[in-house]
């Protein structure tokens, strides 16, 4: 309880107080815990380009993938917090590791301020031209008929495509194989080659080869369609619930003075209600969610943080 206190207390933490009056004074790095090309790194450099002209000062993206964001969030966890290093993350690297991992390196809750939410959508359920399924059903009856025929790819031990998937292993009895990946990209050129014939994936950089083809789109987790992929029915929608949105959020140290914290999240509050920026979102098939503050951003990890905590559970997920 003392942690989930500090989740939305660490952006109220007073800093010096120059903080307000010379920052920033110098270029700003954003740590993007995704590799390059990979959706979350879409989203970074629309924020990074647009946040470095709202502040002045140049925004410059530094990937640093691997280990389900682990490696990532944990620069950010240990930086100092004086507004120069800010992180941008998916849903799953802050609320999924919190409960899965047991030995992270950091403690998200205590060590990372919330500053904004950005997004909300799912996750596209896909698989190679050559599968036997055009559907979702089609895809569970396939599955069935050939228990342990087929892996599933996923960028990582406990993303959110590994933890949606066997949610839905559980819901309609299925049998297959995880093959975690390091990062989407990898997933996608794996389809390509046919090395597997499913995975789960992003949105937003998986849609040139779905629109070229290369690979089909069964599915999309979370609550809705994608703007941009109205064609491909929710999980729900077929008859295999999954409702968790994920999202992607802008984090900065703990103890970050509280008028930067404060000043980021107008900016990109403001950033995400520009009519010009939420097209360019919608064409990378990202919903923007009304605009939240710092604290009602750490309020949506907290119930997140209950909600992927039950999937977990209910699934007997674990990292080994």
């Amino acid at each position: 309880m003392l942690a989930l206190m500090a989740l939305v207390a660490a952006p109220l933490a007073t800093g010096p107080a120059w903080a307000s009056d010379t920052w920033p004074s110098r270029p700003i790095r954003l740590v993007v815990a995704s590799s390059a090309g990979s959706g979350t790194d879409l989203f970074a450099r629309v924020i990074a380009e647009r946040l470095g002209k709202r502040l002045g000062q140049t925004v410059v993206v530094d990937n640093k993938p691997g280990a389900t964001g682990i490696i990532g969030v944990d620069a950010v966890a240990k930086a100092a917090p004086d507004g120069y290093t800010l992180l941008f993350t998916y849903a799953a690297s802050i609320v999924i590791n919190h409960t899965l991992q047991p030995k992270l390196p950091y403690d998200a809750l205590r060590d990372l301020a919330p500053v904004a939410q950005v997004g909300e959508g799912g996750n596209f359920l896909v698989v190679t031209p050559d599968f036997p399924a055009r559907n979702l059903r089609e895809f569970v009856a396939a599955v069935k008929a050939r228990p342990d025929a087929y892996d599933y790819g996923s960028w990582g031990i406990g993303s959110g495509g590994h933890l949606t998937m066997e949610a839905l292993k559980m819901q309609a009895g299925l049998r297959m194989r995880h093959v975690p990946y390091k990062a989407v990209g990898q997933v996608l050129n794996d389809l390509q080659g046919g090395m597997i014939k499913v995975a789960f994936v992003d949105t937003s950089s998986s849609l040139p080869l779905i629109r070229s083809g290369k690979i089909r789109a069964l599915a999309i987790s979370g609550s809705r369609r994608g703007a941009v992929s109205p064609e491909v029915p929710t999980m729900r929608e077929q008859g295999y619930p999954f409702d968790t949105n994920s999202w992607y959020g802008l984090f900065a140290p703990a103890g970050t003075p509280a008028p930067i914290v404060k000043r980021l999240n107008a900016e990109i509050n403001g950033m995400l209600g520009d009519p010009q920026i939420r097209e360019r979102f919608a064409l990378m098939n990202m919903a923007n969610p009304p605009a939240k503050t710092s604290e009602a951003f750490a309020a949506t990890i907290r119930e997140d943080i209950k909600v992927w905590g039950e999937i977990i559970r209910a699934n007997g997920v674990t990292v080994d």
